[in-house]
């Protein structure tokens, strides 16, 4: 990958957007070029998916600023103009109108008497309205979405005295409470009890007559335009598929979006994750349930790669010896796999991103998310290094370790060993850490309710922290040194206890599951090594800082509340999950927050980061394909506004 390469085009908000490479494109077959155009083409026809499931009226709100955008013919240099478009990049970036990480409702910084003067000088014709509605009805329909703070305040609420699906304002369900919507999946039939479908995870639950009822998300069911299209770019990959299993699997996979049969989903993460051959890759389907509150929906995303030979070197050590980590947890022996099956890794370059993946995007994904099919077929890990270098490349001059970490020894240790540290991390995390462990009998992925994405992006952090200070790694020819490791633990406790308070607005507490997770982590070791030193808070010029000062304590302590996160998942212990959460992941400390806040002002930095997906142009002799190229689009504006052309398919209300 190229250094000289711009990845930052601009930042707004609290927002920086980067571009990423695809390094090695140019040297694959024309085969698996075509693959990865169809496959990139199917990938973006499910943004209009991602957008309603966040919200019912995110697309008709997209649609209007889009219009606005595009037509506005009054002063396009005003102050509030700059407020409108910034508003609708943040919009774009969030897939809706609620902060991708925090939840919240982010509001516009114009007023609705000049909403209404935009929409006056905007082509009507190009506005989202209903059968019978005027520009006056769309008004009344969105300002109270777009201004008032009370009405669909937050996405996903997993406040505990809330009702956590009445309360949230995502599109999951309708007119259905917290309790009506638990009492329904556990009635639900799911089949055989060892080998459970996922209930709900594709479908919308709504109230119609008194009577709970499913729209299915499947061709000829709800979203049915969209799956279309999203079928039709898969059906054209399937002559093209890297294997004789991913064609299989591709082929499965199309029959789901036509039936909407969640058995058939089994089927085809099974023969997915069976699929070691394919060099090319896809993720794509319902797949993460980060976005409803009871961990049972699913949001629409997809990421297509190709497998990075020289990275996948790394994952291939971590996989084949998964046996001897999950042999040598410090978890109790009831809750280790006895047989590790089928844990296959690799790091990959991505090729396209989509849905709940784009514009922001996983650093790692270890799928399939069924438990059951986890024990009985493994799992796939992935750890993503074009999208963790274009991270790297953008953070290197931005000051956040020199101002945050303590002392020089640890801003060199963390330039020195910081990215190889965060790599392992992730392939630890995604390849061991997720798929380590197992539930008792009877016990489902949906008994943690609320806290169920907080602790298991805990179990898999732990995991991954536990073993980073292993001699292992060293032996395993993973890390030169355990320094390596140290920069790891440096840099893990720096982020939960501080550098990500920069992501949250002053008075708030912290909702975003992986913060949470962050939090809990490093609040707990710093809590019961504190009589020790193991982690001490200094304060120096008027600034605090978290040094570790026992590196060999601290792994002993990342393990012992492994351990304990391990039961609780096991066990479906709710009541001490959910104590082990509300005490050390959701409060911030005031004072810590408002000077951390203040030093990261003065650095002039976004706090999130997304990314300007790559462009694939078809070339053709005449009818027949003889090349595909890539370019780098520059303008996150233009992306934008060419995605609401070309893939948006569904109605403006669904």
């Amino acid at each position: 990958m190229s250094d000289t390469f711009q990845y930052q085009t601009e930042q707004f908000a609290d927002i920086k957007i980067l571009r990423y490479q695809v390094p090695g494109f140019e040297e694959l077959t024309l085969r698996q070029k075509e693959l990865i155009y169809y496959l990139s083409e199917a990938a973006r026809c499910g943004r209009d998916i991602m957008f309603d499931q966040n919200n019912k009226n995110n697309l008709s709100i997209r649609r209007t600023m889009e219009a606005i955008a595009r037509s506005y013919d009054g002063d396009r240099e005003s102050d509030e103009f700059k407020s409108f478009l910034i508003y609708t990049k943040r919009v774009w970036f969030s897939n809706g109108i609620h902060h991708h990480y925090s939840m919240d409702k982010f509001m516009p910084k114009f007023t609705e008497e000049y909403f209404g003067e935009l929409l006056s000088n905007t082509n009507h014709k190009l506005l989202p309205l209903l059968k019978g509605e005027d520009v006056v009805g769309l008004i009344t329909r969105l300002v109270p979405v777009l201004f008032d703070e009370a009405v669909d305040a937050k996405r996903v609420v997993l406040n505990p005295k809330l009702d956590l699906i009445k309360d949230s304002a995502n599109n999951y369900y309708e007119d259905v409470t917290e309790k009506e919507a638990e009492d329904f999946y556990a009635k639900i039939e799911k089949g055989d009890p060892e080998r459970p479908i996922s209930a709900g995870l594709n479908s919308k639950l709504v109230k119609e007559n008194g009577e709970l009822i499913e729209k299915t998300w499947k061709v000829g069911g709800m979203y049915s335009y969209a799956i279309e299209q999203i079928v039709f770019w898969l059906e054209k990959a399937i002559p093209f598929a890297d294997s004789e299993l991913q064609r299989a699997s591709l082929v499965k996979l199309v029959e789901f979006y036509k039936t909407g049969d969640l058995k058939t989903f089994d089927e085809y993460s099974i023969l997915w994750v069976q699929d070691l051959d394919a060099h090319v890759d896809v993720v794509n389907g319902f797949i993460e349930a980060y976005g409803d509150a009871l961990a049972i929906k699913g949001s629409w995303e997809s990421i297509v790669n190709f497998k990075d030979l020289e990275g996948t070197k790394r994952a291939v050590i971590i996989s084949d010896n998964a046996q001897w980590f999950e042999d040598h947890s410090p978890v109790d022996e009831r809750f280790k796999k006895k047989e590790v099956k089928g844990v296959s890794a690799k790091v990959i370059t991505v090729a396209m991103l989509g849905g709940d993946c784009h514009p922001a995007t996983p650093i790692g994904v270890n799928l399939p998310n069924a438990e059951w099919i986890r024990k009985e077929h493994g799992s796939k890990s992935v750890t993503i290094d074009n999208i963790t270098h274009a991270y790297h490349q953008s953070s290197l001059k931005g000051g956040m370790v020199e101002e945050f970490a303590y002392c020089k020894e640890e801003v060199a240790r963390a330039k020195e060993h910081g990215y190889l540290g965060g790599n392992l991390h992730t392939d630890l995390h995604e390849c061991l850490g997720h798929g380590s462990g197992q539930l008792l009998a009877g016990v489902g992925m949906d008994a943690l309710k609320n806290y169920h994405a907080t602790l298991e992006e805990a179990r898999a952090d732990l995991f991954a922290l536990y073993y980073m200070m292993d001699p292992k790694m060293v032996e395993l020819g993973l890390m030169p040194s355990l320094e390596v490791a140290k920069a790891e633990y440096d840099g893990y406790i720096r982020n939960g206890l501080i550098t990500q308070l920069t992501r949250i607005e002053l008075g708030k507490d912290i909702e975003e599951s992986h913060m949470r997770n962050r939090q809990l982590i490093a609040k707990w070791v710093y809590e019961k090594g504190e009589a020790e030193q193991v982690v001490e808070k200094l304060q120096e010029n008027g600034k605090s800082y978290f040094v570790v000062k026992d590196y060999q304590k601290l792994r002993t302590l990342f393990g012992d509340l492994l351990e304990e996160v391990q039961r609780i998942k096991s066990e479906g212990d709710f009541e001490a999950g959910k104590v082990l959460v509300e005490d050390y992941a959701v409060k911030v400390d005031t004072e810590l927050h408002k000077e951390v806040k203040e030093r990261f002002g003065k650095l002039n930095l976004a706090a999130y980061a997304g990314f300007i997906n790559p462009d694939y142009h078809p070339v053709y002799e005449e009818d027949q394909l003889v090349d595909v190229t890539i370019s780098y689009p520059m303008d996150f504006m233009e992306q934008m506004l060419e995605y609401g052309e070309r893939y948006s398919f569904l109605p403006h209300i669904n």
